[in-house]
């Protein structure tokens, strides 16, 4: 048997049969190296100074408690690592004091001693929270064996949280960053989609406010659509930036006040094409090219560039068609002036399924005359923010 080991057990020997060493161990055994703090908590004396005796050799810092009252006031004024309780208490039995360390001092081990008899309950005990149970009498050896495990795993349940809680700054600094790169990011493209909205009216000054129009037109148009999956915002993009192609027609392509030739036409249908290509290569404006693209292809196939019908048309484009003749024609233009709301409506019902899609017209008679010249009054509320957003303004109180 090792020297030290024969030591301590000469020394709980000698404590359980001479009752005045036992009461010279008062409330508190300390030593100079002082490692973890350890409550002891037993309504029997000599029990808790025994068990104080040997931890004290280990050493371990030991505080001792007569009851679980008393136990739990010091726990409320001082630091502890670990609490070694009887089951058997009155007041305050072991179990009661479990569940309320449990509660309060989630970070302290809490191990259980109880009788041959009582390890049933000392299992109990652990499916409640504790560490572990410690069966009398105590054999040193297994005592602090099992504080050492608790204590590690105390120990490991705090690096985890820590962990956890120092993953949960880093998340939540990550976000507030995130946030502010996603509000500077849409800063800029709502910069970009007001500078080229604006670059469009400078250049086709008589038709300005049209993109604009177009926009609340078409968002109106896809809310009474109700059910379609196309990109809200999208659409808003298309709709706003259709025209986008027109910076490369020459003047007086773009601005003569008459008619067109042919070989005029054929240029200034150019214009889809080149803003296609102007706007295809920006990444958030991407999907949006395709209505730029597509916004004067017709449902029958007779439209251009491509010539594209029915279905081969993109949804948005489709809305578009019929948004962009309620406004052509409810417009003033350098030709001719503007046309009755009812013009426009009998024009666009007559080309359903021929120039225009008959879901998007049905969509567009549903709504009043009224409610769309209200409508195209809103063009003071569309910003470069409400495009990006694919809002869709509140309808106004004159639809029937």
């Amino acid at each position: 048997m090792e020297p030290r080991l024969a030591r301590l057990k000469m020394i709980v020997r000698d404590a359980l049969t001479n009752s005045r060493a036992a009461s010279d161990v008062e409330t508190e055994v300390l030593t100079p190296r002082e490692i973890f703090r350890v409550l002891i908590v037993d309504d029997e004396a000599p029990a808790r100074k025994v068990l104080g005796l040997m931890l004290a050799q280990i050493p371990f810092s030991c505080t001792m408690a007569s009851s679980g009252d008393e136990a739990l006031r010091i726990l409320a004024s001082a630091h502890l690592d670990a609490v070694i309780s009887d089951l058997q208490m009155p007041g305050i039995s072991g179990m009661d004091l479990l569940l309320e360390v449990r509660l309060r001092y989630p970070h302290v081990a809490f191990l259980v001693a109880t009788g041959v008899d009582e390890i049933r309950v000392g299992v109990q005990a652990m499916q409640l929270g504790a560490e572990d149970y410690l069966v009398k009498p105590f054999d040193v050896d297994l005592v602090v064996a099992s504080l050492h495990r608790a204590l590690q795993k105390k120990r490991l349940e705090r690096e985890v949280e820590n962990y956890k809680q120092n993953l949960e700054e880093m998340v939540s600094e990550r976000t507030v960053e995130l946030q502010a790169a996603l509000r500077k990011t849409e800063r800029s493209y709502e910069d970009t989609l007001e500078a080229l909205g604006a670059a469009i009216d400078l250049r086709d000054s008589p038709t300005a406010g049209h993109s604009r129009r177009v926009f609340l037109y078409s968002m109106e148009i896809a809310k009474i659509m109700n059910g379609t999956k196309y990109p809200l915002g999208t659409i808003a993009m298309g709709a706003w930036l259709h025209d986008i192609g027109k910076l490369a027609i020459p003047d007086r392509i773009l601005l003569k006040p008459g008619p067109l030739s042919g070989d005029e036409w054929d240029i200034m249908r150019q214009h889809a094409r080149l803003g296609y290509d102007l706007v295809q290569n920006i990444s958030f404006l991407a999907d949006a090219a395709e209505i730029v693209l597509t916004h004067h292809e017709r449902y029958d196939g007779s439209g251009y560039p491509q010539g594209l019908a029915a279905e081969q048309i993109p949804l948005g484009a489709r809305i578009f068609a019929v948004a962009d003749t309620l406004d052509a024609m409810t417009s003033d233009r350098p030709y001719r002036a503007a046309l009755p709301l009812e013009s426009a409506r009998s024009e666009i019902e007559r080309g359903s399924s021929t120039l225009y899609d008959p879901q998007v017209v049905n969509a567009f008679l549903r709504t009043s005359n009224d409610a769309w010249m209200a409508i195209g009054k809103q063009t003071r509320a569309v910003t470069a923010s409400s495009v990006l957003a694919g809002g869709i303004h509140e309808v106004s109180e004159t639809q029937s």
